[in-house]
């Protein structure tokens, strides 16, 4: 029989409440970070920090506290996932596969070996046993003369030790100050957790697909495999295979806005409930994060909202196309403009430098003006210009 059809609009929206941006919202800030999967962390301000952005955009009455209440009483551990995540405390044992992972890829990474010399092992021994005897420390604590290129990559040895042994699980983040890490011993910051054992590699393959796709409605096997960044898209196609024949998934079509042919994906079995039982996507507006979930993956982006975008902090000033940092404008279930903003923390001030519209979108500039005015409260800005 053919794969059934779905709409972009039914993908979008499958997606949507999956990111927690329709439907019911999850019961506090843990089922919300539950509900995501994971929040990614970013030190950017040039607005707000990615985190605080994301969550704020889903929760009424956020605050920045909040999230660190949940780092501070250790329901939520630090590590990576594509990038840097703060992660429900439930999955630690999942992440004791990775570890051994990451440490061949690091010792094999002509970038990490240039920055930790060429004692590794020693260097990382000391390191080590400095933080077991003396407790958390952050890389201001040990002194070296900085060799190599200046700038935000320009780490001593130590501090790329310090990354090096958070990456493979010796050390855990135990807290920041000004975004800064502090490490400890990962035995003492979350020693329950820390001691269970790393499940079996089928039963990490089930967690790592189903907990994606239920996370994203429809997906391919790459786009499984890319949510956690935990296993390979052939493993992933492999579940597929597996979860399909056990009638679990369903094979589908989606309908494409990038003027590709339908997609070729997997949902979750229970698709047309969880369509049905949607509210209307409405008329609220809101910014979102450059790294907010649903633009991770550029294309998917531009297959389900028709919107292609490109974060362009580190594209050359003459070559970006829109700006520095650029917050798009989800409209009900549709992308329909992207906001260059500056917030000017010394003046209280919110900047929208540029304002750019979709093509065929309604320009609809007093809802923009208040997605504006909300974004300005959660930050703590007093006026926008």
């Amino acid at each position: 029989m053919p794969a059934p059809s779905l709409t972009s609009a039914q993908g979008r929206r499958l997606l949507l409440a999956g990111q927690a941006l329709l439907g019911p919202p999850p019961d506090g800030l843990e089922g919300l970070i539950a509900r995501l999967g994971y929040v990614q962390l970013d030190s950017i301000n040039v607005v707000e920090r990615a985190h605080h952005l994301i969550l704020g955009s889903r929760s009424a009455g956020y605050e920045p506290k909040q999230l660190e209440a949940l780092l501070d009483r250790r329901r939520l551990f630090e590590h990576w996932t594509h990038d840097a995540a703060a992660i429900p405390l439930q999955w630690y044992p999942h992440w004791q596969l990775r570890f051994p992972r990451s440490r061949a890829r690091i010792l094999a990474s002509p970038w990490w070996r240039k920055r930790m010399g060429d004692q590794v092992e020693p260097l990382l021994a000391q390191v080590l046993a400095r933080v077991r005897a003396e407790g958390p420390l952050r890389s201001a604590d040990f002194e070296h003369a900085r060799q190599g290129e200046p700038g935000w990559w320009g780490w001593k040895p130590q501090k790329a030790a310090l990354e090096l042994l958070w990456h493979t699980g010796e050390l855990a983040v135990a807290g920041r100050a000004h975004f800064h890490k502090s490490y400890d011993l990962a035995e003492r910051v979350f020693p329950e957790a820390h001691a269970l054992p790393a499940p079996a590699p089928e039963a990490h393959l089930e967690w790592a697909c189903a907990t994606a796709l239920d996370r994203l409605g429809v997906a391919t096997p790459k786009e499984l495999a890319a949510f956690w960044d935990a296993v390979e898209p052939a493993e992933a196609a492999r579940w597929c295979a597996a979860s399909l024949a056990a009638g679990s998934i369903e094979r589908v079509q989606v309908e494409a806005l990038d003027e590709g042919p339908p997609k070729p994906c997997f949902a979750v079995a229970d698709w047309r409930e969880r369509l049905a039982a949607l509210p209307e996507p409405g008329d609220r507006m809101v910014l979102l994060c450059p790294f907010d979930p649903i633009l991770r993956d550029r294309a998917r982006t531009l297959r389900l909202f028709g919107f292609d975008y490109r974060f362009e902090a580190f594209v050359p000033e003459d070559k970006r196309q829109f700006g520095y940092y650029v917050l798009p404008v989800l409209a009900g279930d549709a992308l329909v403009a992207r906001v260059d903003a500056k917030f000017h923390r010394a003046r209280g001030v919110l900047e929208a430098k540029g304002v750019w519209w979709e093509k065929g979108a309604r320009r609809a500039k007093a809802r923009l003006r208040a997605a504006l005015e909300d974004l300005a409260r959660r930050i703590g800005a007093r006026e926008i210009q």
